[in-house]
């Protein structure tokens, strides 16, 4: 199975925007999450159209299960 971290945050212009890590471990925690993202802010390392990320709006992990079909 694998697993993706999406983090949403607001950004000075007040619209969502979202990040996604692929492949990660099975148990993020939700202090994990935090810290990616106050992390993330902090470091203003990604640029958006509508500027720079300034607030946490959610986090939430994806599981992708593929299964086979035999033909």
């Amino acid at each position: 199975m694998a697993k993706s971290l999406v983090l949403s945050f607001v950004n000075v212009g007040g619209k969502k925007t979202s990040i996604t890590v692929n492949n990660i471990k099975d148990a993020v925690t939700p202090a994990e999450a935090n810290t990616l993202m106050d992390t993330i802010i902090a470091q203003n390392v990604f640029e958006t159209k509508d500027g720079d990320l300034v607030s946490k709006s959610g986090a939430y992990v994806v599981d992708r299960e593929k299964t086979e079909i035999e033909l």
